[in-house]
């Protein structure tokens, strides 16, 4: 699955890719500070450490909308022991990547998701074992049929993995749907559960409140969780799995809190 922090969708955005920008990592830094709070600013709320406010890596005001968002950002921070480790500060991460990136150019992230809405995971089914088809039934049908029925997005089914041309007029549909979450840090939240769980779907039925994030999660995982009940897993998957479960979950934190 492609995770929008690490491996952006290819060239699909052609002149700027503003997800990408603003992932270079460098050498983790000491922990400087003791103190952790929230504040507030004349456009939100901001992460202070001893009294100073954090800056985004374009040395931007961290400065958030939402409080919810705020104070979980500062858990975060407040959670750093010797070292500042983004890779487990993902809601930092991805506010960074709203007002370094996605806030210049909202539109080209719109467009990436409607893109991936093309391809989803939930169109290619498998043809065989049996038990496989039906848990993937059971957890896709009823998010096409919503699709279908809610959206007025009628999308084609195929199996096996050969691309099958979607109707524009349900990319469409779909595209109408999203636009109801314009706000970059939505569109962060979007971005983040699409490419985390593979399926434009996915992401748009969390925003929608048909799936909880617990429920899209599963339903990403069916192929993977059939073959771990045929042949077991291993640590070292069940510990990548757990670190885009947090991203998840970071993810949904800024879909719920950018959309009420």
């Amino acid at each position: 699955m492609r995770d929008i922090l690490n491996d952006m969708n290819e060239k699909s955005l052609q002149e700027r890719d503003p997800m990408r920008d603003v992932q270079k990592q460098t050498a983790l830094p000491k922990r400087f500070y003791k103190d952790v709070s929230v504040g507030q600013s004349d456009d939100g709320f901001v992460i202070l450490l001893d009294g100073k406010t954090v800056k985004t890596p374009a040395k931007k005001s961290l400065s958030i909308p939402s409080e919810a968002i705020a104070n979980a950002a500062a858990a975060e921070w407040s959670a750093q022991e010797e070292l500042i480790d983004p890779a487990k500060m993902p809601i930092t991460r991805m506010t960074n990547t709203t007002i370094d990136g996605v806030a210049d150019n909202p539109d080209a992230v719109f467009e990436e998701i409607v893109k991936f809405s093309g391809t989803d995971l939930l169109f290619y089914r498998a043809e065989s074992p049996s038990g496989l088809v039906a848990m993937q039934a059971e957890h896709w049908d009823p998010v096409i049929d919503w699709a279908a029925n809610s959206l007025g997005a009628r999308f084609v089914l195929t199996e096996g993995i050969m691309h099958v041309d979607q109707p524009s007029e349900a990319i469409k549909a779909y595209a109408n749907s999203l636009r109801r979450y314009s706000s970059p840090l939505a569109l962060t939240g979007l971005h983040s559960a699409t490419t985390l769980t593979g399926s434009a779907l996915l992401g748009l039925s969390i925003a929608e409140k048909q799936l909880t994030a617990e429920e899209a999660w599963a339903a990403a995982h069916v192929d993977e969780d059939w073959n771990i009940s045929q042949w077991g897993t291993d640590d070292e998957a069940e510990k990548r799995r757990l670190f885009r479960w947090a991203d998840m979950q970071a993810a949904c934190l800024l879909i719920e809190h950018s959309t009420t």
